[in-house]
């Protein structure tokens, strides 16, 4: 079985090496890699060029973690079946990729998820999926839990791009990440536009995948993340949906700005707002364009969203505790009335 693994690398990474050397020591499967250069160390992209099996896609600027993934998987070979995406820190145990594919394979599954592990100590987890707020929030599941704790085959809101595997028509037929996420959040737009297909996602625990993760709460990452969080949840719910969680959002939002003065991180987070009011045009089509190609409803999809904010590689502070029982009480409410309405298909 044919899988072309996507890896885009950026900057210095001590580990691109050993992540691509993993996927061509995979077994049961017949791996190839596609690394894109999104400015790494140039010695290093030489030395992978060299190695068999290996394509390097350069597009000659930084496309993000999501354009870089969508580069590679265009320059993927027609004849692969599947395609794979794996983080440039992350390393596959030989015979992950091929319990990857074989759940993927199913013909209602969408995306299989890997058991991605911490690098700092193997025997807890790094992601077991990760859930999905009904706000749009997403993060690590399991982050930090014993690996004997998640050792059963299960549906997640979310694929962790860290390490997954699509079909390659599913992938087709959705048309990969969103460029303009850049990084953070595009995993789990596409997530939940396969399960608005009416397909499954599914964390694999025998897909042992070890990541050198660290949550770096810089600035930028921080724009990005809410940028984009704010892109999703505008443009993936129906306008019920929206209308029944507006309130509740507002009030997050200010909650977030608060947040925000108090980490030093303000102006990033204004300048998302600004970033999203300049690309309204951009919301809109892609707004039309995921409604118009969803076939499950809201109201079904509604069941795999979380409803508490539970992310423990953020450390969440104390004092919003009752936030978070408020908003999901709130959740709890807005449930019952999505359910008054038909489902779309």
């Amino acid at each position: 079985m044919r899988v072309d693994v996507v890896i885009p690398a950026w900057e210095d990474d001590p580990w691109l090496e050993r992540s691509v050397d993993s996927v061509l020591a995979s077994t049961g499967v017949d791996a190839d890699a596609v690394v894109v250069d999104n400015g790494a160390d140039r010695d290093t992209i030489d030395r992978v060029a060299a190695r068999p099996r290996v394509t390097v896609v350069r597009p000659g600027t930084n496309l993000g973690f999501a354009g870089g993934c969508n580069a590679g998987a265009a320059a993927a070979a027609p004849d692969a079946a599947f395609v794979a995406f794996l983080n440039q820190d992350a390393v596959l145990d030989p015979a992950a990729l091929a319990a990857l594919v074989e759940v993927a394979a199913r013909p209602d599954v969408g995306i299989a998820s890997a058991s991605v592990r911490l690098a700092d100590d193997p025997g807890l987890m790094n992601s077991a999926g990760n859930p999905v707020h009904f706000l749009g929030f997403c993060w690590a599941g399991a982050y930090g839990e014993p690996v004997a704790d998640h050792q059963a085959e299960v549906e997640i809101a979310s694929a962790a791009g860290t390490a997954m595997v699509m079909r390659r028509d599913v992938w087709d037929a959705l048309g990969g990440f969103a460029d303009e996420y850049f990084a953070y959040h595009e995993d789990t737009e596409l997530s939940i536009r396969v399960w608005q297909r009416g397909l499954r996602i599914l964390y694999v625990p025998t897909a042992v995948v070890t990541h050198r993760y660290h949550f770096s709460r810089n600035p930028a990452k921080w724009y990005l993340l809410e940028r984009n969080r704010l892109a999703f949840f505008l443009t993936t719910y129906e306008r019920r949906t929206l209308l029944l969680l507006a309130p509740a959002a507002l009030g997050v939002e200010l909650g977030m700005l608060l947040i925000a003065a108090r980490a030093g991180w303000l102006r990033p987070k204004l300048r998302g707002w600004a970033w999203l009011l300049r690309h309204r045009q951009w919301l809109g089509e892609r707004r039309r364009r995921l409604q118009g190609e969803r076939v499950v409803g809201d109201r079904a999809i509604a069941p795999h969203l979380s409803t508490r904010f539970d992310a423990a590689n953020m450390g969440i502070p104390g004092w919003t505790r009752p936030l978070d029982a408020a908003l999901s009480a709130y959740w709890w409410v807005a449930r019952r009335m999505l359910r008054r309405d038909r489902p779309l298909a």
